[in-house]
C-alpha cells in the first residue's frame, strides 16, 4: 500500500493531501530513510513522522484498504 494512503487509513494523518505534503517536505521516514508518498509500505515497517518538535514512531501491524475509526488504532503500535 502507498505510504500516503496508509497514513490516512490508519488516521496517523487526517487527510491524504496533508500526508503527501509531509512526505514531500521530508518529515516522514520509513525504516530510517526519508520516504516519498508513493513508497510501498508493508507489515513490520517502522514509520517516523516529525510533528513539530515531537517525532512519532509506529510499527505497522496490519494493512487494510478501509477501516472504522475505532479499529484504526489496531493497524499500528506506538514505539
Amino acid at each position: 500500500m502507498r505510504l500516503d494512503k496508509y497514513l490516512k487509513v490508519s488516521r496517523l494523518i487526517k487527510r491524504r493531501t496533508v500526508a503527501n505534503e509531509a512526505c514531500d517536505a521530508g518529515r516522514v521516514l520509513v525504516n530510517d530513510k526519508v520516504a516519498k508518498a508513493s513508497c510501498e509500505v508493508k507489515v513490520g515497517d517502522i514509520i517516523e513522522i516529525q510533528f513539530g518538535n515531537k517525532p512519532v514512531r509506529v510499527e505497522i501491524l496490519d494493512i487494510q484498504d478501509t477501516t472504522k475509526k475505532e479499529e484504526a488504532k489496531e493497524l499500528f503500535k506506538y514505539l
